[in-house]
Order: structure tokens, then sequence, then C-alpha cells
């Protein structure tokens, strides 16, 4: 049970970070001032090193090496300027779908082979006082 409420928690907040993330980034395609885009650099690039770490700790590795390109492109402390927004909309597109698309992906588990239960049959015994000796024949006769 204990093991269900982490994973949960986990899901829930992978989706969340993942929804805002998104919308930030779907707004950034507006014209705004530059404040906002700092203020995008700084949701997204926590928003990515949150998954990161998910991600590192699950062992989903080309998972992470994606959010770490995307962790470099919008860090807000060594920022990347590509000084036209006609290249920045096109990477916000694809940073907002790449976000919504691990918020909404559902992980397909493999399906649980229903094990059967062997009939177990009771195992009839034989024991030395169960054996008749005839007497006639010299063989034994087992019931």
């Amino acid at each position: 049970m204990k093991q269900m409420n982490e994973d949960n928690k986990g899901i829930i907040t992978v989706r969340f970070t993942g929804v805002i993330c998104a919308i930030a980034c779907f707004i950034a395609i507006l014209k705004l001032p530059i404040e906002y885009y700092t203020f995008l650099r700084t949701i997204v690039s926590l928003g990515a090193a949150l998954l990161i770490y998910s991600w590192i700790k699950q062992k989903k590795y080309s998972l992470a090496i994606i959010f770490v390109l995307v962790l470099i492109l919008f860090n807000p402390l060594f920022p990347i300027y590509l000084h036209r927004k006609s290249i920045w909309i096109p990477l916000d597109i694809i940073t907002g779908l790449l976000f919504l698309i691990i918020a909404f992906y559902k992980k397909s588990e493999p399906e649980k082979k229903e094990e059967k239960a062997a009939e177990i049959l009771p195992v009839q015994k034989t024991y030395p006082r169960d054996r008749i000796v005839s007497a006639k024949r010299n063989t034994i006769i087992t019931s």
C-alpha cells in the first residue's frame, strides 16, 4: 500500500509539472515582455530538473537525456539567446508538446498472466502393513 501511494504521488507530480510547463511554453508564443521569458526559463528549468531527477531515480536514462537538453536550452543562469522570436516559437511549441506528452502518457504495464493453481492430487502412500503376501504365489499385492 505504501508503494502504491508513492507511485501515485510521483504520477501526480509529473502530471502537474508537465501541464504547468506546457502552458507556460504555449503562452510564450505570444508577444510578451522580457520578464515573462525569464519566468519561463525558470519554470521550465525547474520542471525539467524535477523530471530528470525522477527519471534518473527510476533508471529511465533516455528520457532524462532529452530533458537535460531542455534544461540546457531554458536555463536561467547561463541563458542561450537566439535573438529571433521565429526561432523560439517552434522550440516553445516542441517543448510544450514534450511536457504534455510526458504529463499524459500512460505507461502500459505488461499483462500479468493468471497463474492457474495446479490441482494437487493426494498421493496414496503404501505402508508395509498394507501389503498382502500370498503364500501360494510369492507375489506381493498392494491395495
